[in-house]
């Protein structure tokens, strides 16, 4: 395998909730869309080049899953395009209320961010990363 061959980590499956309310957290906050609803349990949805698949944690399963005071995920995270649109989606998101696990910060490489939760408390990053962010 080389690195030619890989073509990136353009897709990640998330089990939820509340099918809905992810759904619109996903396409309110990122602008994502729905591509296919093969059923009333998963939802996958595109923002053209990434891919998030939401799975329906059937309701035996959510106390399961509420009980867990950890996570193997750390977190996931959106590309911005400049450091005013991590500011301006920063605004947004606590005028609407979302968790913010840290707030907007300047790293050592150049780089901008802030952390929220989505409606399960998966923690997602909100990065303008020079190197990257122009591609």
């Amino acid at each position: 395998m080389t690195a030619q061959d890989v073509k990136g980590l353009w897709h990640v499956a998330l089990r939820v909730t509340d099918l809905q309310r992810s759904q619109a957290f996903y396409e309110g906050f990122f602008g994502m869309k729905v591509v296919w609803a093969p059923d009333p349990d998963n939802l996958y949805l595109s923002s053209g080049s990434d891919n998030l698949a939401l799975h329906q944690l059937p309701a035996a399963n959510v106390a399961d899953y509420r009980g867990l005071r950890a996570q193997f995920l750390d977190h996931i995270g959106f590309i911005m395009g400049s450091v005013e649109a991590v500011d301006r989606l920063f605004e947004r998101v606590e005028r609407g209320g979302v968790k913010i696990v840290k707030g907007p910060k300047r790293h050592r490489d150049g780089s901008y961010s802030f952390y929220m939760a989505d409606p399960d408390d998966n923690v997602v990053q909100v990065l303008y990363e020079p190197n990257i962010s122009h591609r």
